[in-house]
């Protein structure tokens, strides 16, 4: 038996800022084999600047998305942190608070949707699947209105896995305080290790229902 796995997302399922092959999705396909003692083939759905916005527009709209979203045994989001981005550069690079407000509440909006999407590829198939999600991390860590913005998302996706098939891979403290270790040189993306980090956070959350 061979599982499948897709990942979607930014530049942080690409795997930039790491070495070749030390991004999360290889490193966490790796561990998933050895948990699940199964062989897992993957696609990567990675489109570098992926906002919340266009993520949940390629979810209604491109066949290759749902084709392969539709067949996953497994499956991971990177998604949240260009909406950060692109709000504090539309603001001149400084975080103003009512537009970070606005992208946050977007990004809420566009993640439910995103969720409800697969939901409705998955139904009615009788197929068990793994759903996980990454939180955010700080990429501003000096501006406190940023990590206001990251610390209410990722309460927001976790308020999300009440009850639910979706998983939340927590790795905001383990990179806040520690930026110059866990991320990489232009200061936004992880370094290896900060991939390694998300990679076994997902991993914690084990495999249930698959196993």
């Amino acid at each position: 038996m061979v599982y499948h796995y897709t990942a979607v997302g930014d530049s942080l399922t690409f795997g930039i800022g790491a070495l070749p092959g030390s991004g999360f999705v290889p490193i966490y396909r790796r561990m998933a084999e050895e948990h699940l003692r199964q062989s897992i083939d993957y696609t990567n759905l990675v489109i570098n600047g992926l906002t919340s916005d266009a993520l949940y527009d390629r979810l209604l709209r491109d066949p290759v998305f749902k084709r392969q979203l539709n067949h996953a045994d497994i499956i991971t989001i990177s998604i949240g942190g260009n909406d950060l981005i692109r709000a504090v550069k539309s603001g001149g690079d400084l975080p103003e608070r009512k537009r970070l407000e606005k992208a946050l509440e977007r990004c809420q909006r566009n993640i439910s949707g995103c969720l409800s999407v697969i939901s409705r590829l998955k139904s009615g198939k009788g197929h068990p699947y793994v759903l996980r999600v990454v939180g955010l991390y700080n990429p501003y860590p000096t501006w406190d209105e940023a990590a206001e913005y990251v610390i209410r998302f990722n309460r927001y996706l976790f308020g999300l896995t009440t009850g639910s098939y979706l998983g939340v891979a927590d790795v905001y403290s383990w990179f806040a305080g520690r930026e110059r270790e866990m991320l990489s040189f232009d200061g936004i993306h992880p370094s290896s290790k900060g991939y390694r980090v998300i990679a076994e956070k997902l991993n914690q959350l084990g495999y249930m229902p698959l196993k």
